[in-house]
């Protein structure tokens, strides 16, 4: 067995990366990434990669690809910045699936104050097309955090899609044709500080009234980690919605300081975790529980167990300067090309 064959090499099994091992040594470290049959080798151990190539070549049947250049459907180029991760030939090939003929472009991938909902427009006579569609733009939001809101939103009438869907999701098909050489780039200068941004969308959704949540996530100035998604209950305030929303971003960020603890660079100081509503940081920071609170459940209290641990500061920002705001709601053209332009997306120079 693979697994065991690394733990032999004198590998660790992350506790909190699937399918990664870990070896430190004082030479320097090598991290061991798998996904079925592809693996990835990282490290600054130089001799330590070159041994473990061909002490494993001895165990299995192998073939050393060089250095990372395309994964999983991600492209990986290089350059004095950093790495540049993309996924334009597989945009393409998703746009030939849809059938799109024309040659139109969008500067956005949905309209603003879009209203979509389930009984608007009449049914899809092809619903597996607009399944497989939606379920590639779902992949594609690994590396463009762009589409990730909107992606969301056309996900949820994958059941009974209509016409009105299927529009918004050439919408966005439309937009990565104009984008489609956009790449993410993880900074070769970035510090290793973990910052987390949350945010939410007060009763965003009209057909249930539940709010969607936001966040984002740097590693110094690379975003590596982001999500739009709906939450499981009907919020009842902004101050509640928003707590909520920082309930999960918390989560994530705890998750990623022991991550970071466990390859070797620990967070020397308490995570950042930025909120645009003062109320749900008064929330999070304040043992008593106030009358309007006492509903919310416990694991939402989660975020003020981490304030008070010191893992966590909340600081205010203002909604202007919000940037997981890009997560929840669609925006102008100008406000929404200024958010993408902070999340270290790249159109190609």
């Amino acid at each position: 067995m693979f697994s065991s064959s690394l733990i032999c090499l004198c590998f660790v099994a992350s506790n909190y990366g699937f399918a990664m091992f870990i070896r430190k040594i004082i030479v320097g470290h090598i991290v061991v990434l798998l996904y079925v049959d592809d693996m990835i080798v990282i490290g600054d151990d130089e001799v330590g990669i070159v041994d473990l190539k061909q002490q494993l070549h001895s165990l299995f049947e192998m073939k050393d690809l060089g250095y990372l250049r395309y994964f999983l459907g991600i492209e990986v180029a290089y350059s004095s910045e950093g790495y540049i991760l993309s996924q334009s030939k597989y945009i393409s090939d998703v746009i030939s699936r849809a059938g799109l003929t024309d040659d139109r472009i969008m500067d956005s991938p949905i309209e603003l104050n879009h209203r979509l909902s389930s009984t608007d427009g009449e049914l899809l006579s092809d619903v597996t097309r607009y399944r497989e569609v939606v379920g590639s733009l779902v992949y594609l939001t690994i590396t463009r955090p762009d589409i990730t809101y909107v992606v969301h939103v056309v996900s949820q009438f994958a059941s009974t899609p209509r016409t009105t869907h299927w529009t918004a999701v050439l919408c966005i098909l439309r937009f990565l044709r104009g984008t489609m050489h956009h790449g993410l780039l993880l900074s070769s200068t970035s510090d290793l500080v973990l910052i987390g941004n949350s945010d939410a969308d007060w009763v965003g959704d009209l057909t249930d009234r539940k709010s969607t949540t936001g966040y984002c996530i740097f590693l110094g100035n690379s975003l590596v980690a982001w999500k739009s998604k709906k939450q499981s209950v009907v919020s009842r305030s902004f101050a509640e919605e928003e707590y909520r929303a920082m309930a999960t971003t918390a989560t994530e960020l705890i998750w990623f300081r022991r991550l970071l603890e466990e390859l070797g660079f620990p967070q020397l100081s308490a995570t950042p975790m930025f909120c645009d509503i003062q109320s749900a940081i008064q929330i999070a920071k304040n043992r008593v529980f106030h009358e309007c609170m006492k509903h919310i459940e416990i694991d939402c209290h989660f975020v003020r167990h981490h304030y008070l641990q010191g893992s966590l500061t909340l600081p205010h920002v203002f909604s202007t300067s919000q940037l997981a705001d890009v997560f929840t709601k669609s925006h102008t053209t100008p406000r929404f090309h200024h958010l993408i332009s902070k999340l270290m997306l790249l159109a190609p120079s």
